[in-house]
């Protein structure tokens, strides 16, 4: 059985994208093996895979990624395997560097445009360090995929390299989940700069009769909590922290409208197909997106929500008034894109992917 180690720069516990992918390499036949690294808020490992956490000497900044490369280069090198998956560019260094001197393929996924990221705009020196690291290390990867069409053709145009897409589709859900709905906005993922979560704040003063929950955690959570508590509804607006898996689809599944409604800061959002708009999906809850082309071609597609035209708090509050006042009119869509946009689907391109390497 061959065996590949999965890295990833988060703790692992709550990361969709990498256990389902590791869920179906084992289905396949890998036997898989899952690194990753703790964090302050980490909890304690609950996944049904084989793993290895770092503990690392910082938590962010450079010396954060020098210490995770590092540790992953070492562990590369002294233990077994027979192919190496690397989960973004912040894991492609160390993985690369260990696998060509043991001479054992690499595969990359890149979860999103990171020389793009809203962190790197503006940034120029931090940008070309991951701009040459990128180019010394993704033209020599086995096989590479990313999670959208736009990310898959820039990428591929870019390194004369093919990129394959496996998106961000979470699992079907066999029966519509039985919460009962409320009025509820829900966000879900990352609190980080440009997704949007100041305007869903401020629009909450246009519905009174709502409660926005937020799930995650991230860079700009104080922020946003102080933001929420100078607000006049600021006793509408709950966040739940970071949630596992199947606690967050239960929640969600009791709101009436999902916001993922990212801000155009530079090609990584622009092109951006979060999961958190398919998880909506699989939840049967309407969306109110950006409108930003991945996200406005899948709602348009399957007629399950609204764009976001004009960002304004009171057009955002508009829009999630209009989904939630029909949400009869969206049940069968979401029942029809929910068949179709499910994990089940999308792992046929997975195989297409790892097969040679099996």
């Amino acid at each position: 059985m061959k065996r590949i180690l999965i890295a990833v720069s988060d703790d692992l516990n709550t990361d969709q994208r990498v256990l389902r992918i590791a869920g179906s390499l084992k289905a396949m036949g890998f036997d898989v093996f899952l690194l990753g690294r703790t964090t302050p808020a980490s909890r304690t490992l609950n996944i049904d895979f084989r793993a290895k956490r770092f503990n690392l000497l910082a938590n962010k900044g450079i010396l954060f990624y020098l210490f995770l490369n590092w540790r992953l280069f070492w562990y590369l090198i002294f233990h077994k395997f027979d192919v190496a998956l690397a989960n973004d560019l912040d894991t492609l260094a160390g993985v690369s560097l260990a696998a060509r001197l043991k001479r054992r393929p690499v595969v990359y996924d890149s979860h999103e445009y990171f020389t793009e990221l809203p962190e790197l705009i503006g940034r120029p020196a931090k940008r070309k360090i991951w701009l040459k690291a990128e180019q010394m290390f993704v033209p020599h990867v086995f096989a590479a995929y990313t999670v959208c069409d736009s990310l898959a053709a820039i990428y591929s145009e870019k390194y004369g390299k093919t990129f394959a897409v496996v998106r961000n589709l979470p699992y079907r859900k066999a029966d519509k989940l039985k919460a009962e709905k409320r009025n509820i906005v829900m966000y879900q993922g990352a609190l980080n700069i440009g997704r949007g979560i100041e305007l869903m704040i401020e629009a909450m003063r246009y519905l009174p009769d709502y409660e926005l929950w937020i799930a995650g955690a991230g860079d700009v959570e104080t922020e946003l909590r102080q933001r929420a508590e100078a607000s006049e509804c600021g006793q509408r607006v709950k966040f739940l922290g970071r949630l596992a898996p199947g606690e967050l689809s239960m929640v969600t599944s009791q709101a009436r409208v999902g916001l993922s409604i990212e801000e155009d800061l530079g090609l990584n959002y622009h092109y951006a197909l979060p999961n958190k708009l398919f998880d909506y999906i699989q939840a049967r809850v309407p969306v109110v997106v950006a409108d930003l082309p991945e996200m406005r071609k899948v709602v348009e597609d399957y007629g399950v929500g609204e764009v976001l035209t004009e960002r304004t708090a009171e057009c955002l509050a508009q829009k999630i008034a209009s989904v939630a006042a029909n949400v009869t009119t969206y049940e069968p869509r979401l029942l029809q894109a929910a068949e179709q946009l499910c994990w089940e689907n999308e792992t046929a391109s997975l195989k297409v992917i790892y097969h040679p390497l099996l």
